[in-house]
């Protein structure tokens, strides 16, 4: 689980990222120029707070996987299939390889260890009778819902907490953030 302490050092090594007088010469990777000190403080306050969310989320995505004995990828897998159940779609092998980055191989393994300890079963494939489909059984579904499904749920009250202005402007906020994230054109992050 991730260590309190830990937490708050991150933050505060990001915050010394975008705080005026943090005397880091990482600080000048930042634009300030012709920001009021006050808006480069909330602009701090708002980065830790996304940083305090990314942590909370891998607090919760480390206790789920241990309350459930499996790893990020078998969960990852979980999630996937019952979101598609929610959908009403049929997955197959292919489908979740294809959702993982994963091979058909490692694809296999994973779906050989999920049915072992009860979290799947395979059925054959409604149309195509040559292949099969993959569910989480229904303990497992119960379980991952009253557990960390119960907890993801809290999120959507704290969005619908918001206005329809609000809202607009935090979508705004995080897709023009992801746009500025993208890794296209960046030779240093390329393959070699």
């Amino acid at each position: 689980m991730t260590d309190p302490q830990k937490t708050s050092g991150i933050e505060s090594i990001s915050s010394g990222l975008y705080d005026v007088n943090s005397g880091d010469p990482r600080s000048e990777l930042v634009d300030r120029s012709g920001m009021a000190p006050e808006d480069v403080h909330q602009i701090t306050r708002l980065m830790n707070a996304l940083s305090g969310l990314r942590n909370k989320e891998k607090v919760l995505a480390e206790a789920s996987e241990k309350y459930m004995q499996l790893n990020n990828q078998d969960m990852r897998a979980l999630h996937f299939l019952i979101v598609a159940n929610h959908r009403a779609e049929v997955v197959t092998p292919g489908m979740l390889g294809t959702h993982l980055e994963m091979s058909p191989a490692s694809i296999t393994k994973l779906l050989n260890r999920l049915e072992k300890a009860g979290h799947i079963i395979r059925k054959v494939h409604p149309v195509d009778r040559r292949a099969f489909s993959i569910e989480v059984t229904d303990e497992t579904r119960a379980s991952a819902m009253e557990t960390v499904g119960r907890k993801q749920a809290k999120r959507f009250q704290a969005a619908a907490r918001l206005s329809r202005e609000e809202r607009q402007v935090v979508i705004d906020f995080l897709e023009d953030m992801a746009r500025e994230l993208t890794l296209d054109g960046e030779d240093w992050a390329t393959e070699k």
